[in-house]
């Protein structure tokens, strides 16, 4: 099975319903929903949904939103050893080093999936948009 590591910018498309980026998102997380992919994210994404969402949307709905998540999803953790890593990286924007860091050290994703590929121009791991990502998927299932 596909392990693909998904950046927070997506999550907050499917959540929010971001037009046109969710439409994507939300095949994805079907893909998920029905067993075809596994979706992984880091234990920072929590916190970081956390901030963003509470932004516009109350303590309670959030939580909600976020422990049903929490079930689609496989947490990674954030250990230290990702942190000195993304710390000592050349990435210009830290969240995004933690991100790649967690997704290359749990040694099981496949893909890196966000909009902002330019942030990760450095992996080691293949980066894709989930827009891409769904094309490339549906030819391999084909």
């Amino acid at each position: 099975m596909t392990n693909i590591f998904i950046d927070t910018d997506v999550i907050i498309d499917f959540l929010k319903d971001r037009k046109p980026f969710s439409d994507d998102s939300t095949k994805m997380f079907n893909l998920i929903g029905q067993n075809k992919i596994n979706g992984c994210v880091s234990s920072l994404c929590f916190s970081n949904l956390y901030y963003l969402l509470s932004k516009s949307a109350p303590h309670k709905r959030v939580i909600f939103d976020l422990n049903d998540l929490s079930q689609r999803l496989e947490i990674l953790n954030v250990d230290k050893n990702i942190v000195k890593s993304a710390l000592a990286s050349d990435f210009k924007d830290f969240e995004d080093a933690i991100q790649y860091f967690t997704a290359r050290e749990h040694g099981k994703i496949n893909i890196i999936i966000t909009r902002n590929i330019k942030d990760y121009k450095n992996s080691s791991l293949p980066v894709m948009t989930p827009e891409t990502f769904l094309k490339t998927f549906e030819q391999i299932v084909k």
